[in-house]
């Protein structure tokens, strides 16, 4: 799974000095298309001040993160190790001065905010909730920063604190840092840091759900040296594909391996049981209990004179069990001596698949499973001649929709058997099948072929290969093309612009 979070909210803050009058501590610019960091020294003069004048913004951002709680204890399994999260904000370099080699921290705000309507970015005009001085209003009320610039902080759980720099969160029995920080070399990077225990500790009530503050960090908002500006595009930004976004990633993947069994090698077989097209978990037993858990299932196997029984479960990503989805993982050794001759002779064995209840005396499922003899040929590195294409894919889709599309792959290399009768011919199957999406026009890389935490991995089933797309990861009005990386026998092919998509409001 990966998808794309942008935010609800942005805005930036900031205790300005305007024509050496006056602080804009009450202004806003809510609806601003930047996120400007700055910090001047002796840039301006304040009353009677000459020296060791400081003006500083900083930024404020939230998003919404109940996409990720309708798939949690489901798909999403906050605690499983391929679960990453990414803040990303893209930076705007329009030919100002830009500061570098400085570091920008990352806090948990524990104070929510408004956005406010300002969109003056000049002489700072607009007043509004929030800014310097006010995070928000309550019943026409102004709710103050405990520290102006929110910039209160403490321990998880204080009442009169603005950011959480420490706590002890679970999993943990001492107190820790909660903030996140990156270096910038050169000024013109994005900013992209893991935020992955911030946004579990969020999702599970840890922490409070009201966004973050991004500022210099630590001595560089204190220190005698001014820093302007880094700028980042905001949410309001008129180039929707450098909006601030949070880049969840997570292995949701499953191996079927119906159509690819090799002997000697663990595999995994899965069933589906459905009540009237609705997932459900089966129901066995004169009470009908439904059968779910570790350990609920027997597979066995025959064939002619061998058999064999293996334990199953309902089918688990990371802790959370899937409803109606079953799944047993095994190895059959290609040297059993009932077994071998027909393995010689046809480089395979048939075998009669049963999924029955653990005492054995109900049937779930009968079917027929091939186990191919593990491939072994004179040394020569083949490269296959590949062609893929989406069965399914629709021309156009909404963007509250997500879509299953399924994955044809055939070579065209292969020999073909022509017959009188209509057959299906079955695709290959890959375990190593990753999908990428790219704006069919700029050719921006949206969704990247993710290798390391395997969130683009295809899924296989007993008729091919398959993957998820959330289509409110992607801009509306825009085009996009689907690619495909398969590593095949240790090697890696591109397949681009296979198929294209738009999606509408």
């Amino acid at each position: 799974m990966y998808r794309i979070l942008t935010a609800s909210k942005d805005t930036y803050i900031t205790n300005r000095i305007i024509n050496n009058r006056f602080r804009a501590t009450d202004s806003n610019v809510g609806q601003a298309g930047t996120l400007d960091l700055f910090k001047l020294v002796d840039e301006s003069t304040s009353g009677t001040m000459k020296s060791g004048v400081f003006e500083l913004s900083r930024i404020l951002i939230k998003f919404n993160y109940q996409p990720l709680h309708d798939l949690t204890g489901t798909k999403l399994d906050l605690n499983q190790s391929s679960f990453k999260c990414t803040l990303k904000l893209f930076d705007v370099y329009g030919g100002q001065p830009t500061p570098s080699n400085f570091k920008v921290i990352v806090f948990p705000l524990s104070q929510a905010f408004d956005e406010g309507i300002g969109r003056d970015v000049f002489q700072f005009a607009d007043v509004d909730a929030c800014n310097f001085i006010t995070a928000s209003t309550s019943e026409g009320e102004p709710v103050k920063w405990y520290i102006s610039g929110a910039n209160q902080q403490g321990f998880l759980g204080a009442p009169d604190i603005d950011i959480i720099a420490s706590g002890t969160l679970s999993g943990s029995t001492t107190n820790a840092a909660i903030w996140k920080q990156q270096l910038f070399s050169t000024g013109e990077e994005d900013l992209n840091i893991d935020i992955t225990q911030i946004v579990s500790a969020t999702m599970v009530g840890q922490l409070p759900d009201h966004g973050f503050r991004i500022s210099y960090s630590g001595t560089q908002e204190t220190d005698g040296r001014s820093r302007f500006v880094k700028r980042f595009a905001s949410r309001h930004s008129t180039n929707t594909r450098i909006t601030p976004r949070i880049i969840v990633q997570y292995d949701d993947s499953s191996q079927d391996h119906h159509s690819n069994f090799v002997f000697d090698i663990s595999s995994s077989l899965f069933i589906n049981n459905f009540h009237r097209g609705v997932p459900a978990n089966i129901l066995s037993g004169t009470r009908a209990h439904g059968v779910s858990g570790s350990n609920c299932v027997l597979l066995k196997l025959e064939s002619g004179s061998f058999t064999q029984t293996t334990t199953g479960s309902q089918h688990k990503i990371g802790n959370n069990f899937i409803t109606g989805v079953y799944s047993a993982s095994f190895a059959i050794s290609s040297y059993n001596s009932t077994l071998r001759n027909e393995i010689v002779t046809a480089g395979s064995a048939t075998f009669n698949e049963y999924w029955l209840s653990l005492d054995g005396s109900v049937g779930y499922k009968t079917g027929v499973l091939v186990i191919k003899d593990v491939n072994r040929t004179t040394y020569k590195q083949n490269i296959r001649n590949l062609i893929i294409r989406i069965v399914n894919l629709r021309p156009s889709y909404i963007s509250t929709e997500n879509v299953r599309l399924k994955v044809h792959v055939r070579d065209t290399l292969d020999s073909i058997t022509y017959v009188k009768v209509p057959r299906e011919q079955k695709s290959l199957i890959f375990n190593k099948m990753y999908y990428r999406v790219r704006d069919a026009y700029s050719e921006d890389i949206i969704i990247p072929f993710d290798k390391s935490n395997n969130a683009t991995l295809l899924s296989t089933d007993s008729d091919g290969m398959y993957f998820e797309l959330y289509m409110d990861s992607f801009d509306v009005g825009r085009v996009y093309t689907i690619d495909f990386l398969i590593n095949d026998a240790d090697y890696d092919q591109v397949f681009k612009d296979v198929a294209r998509f738009r999606v509408d409001i």
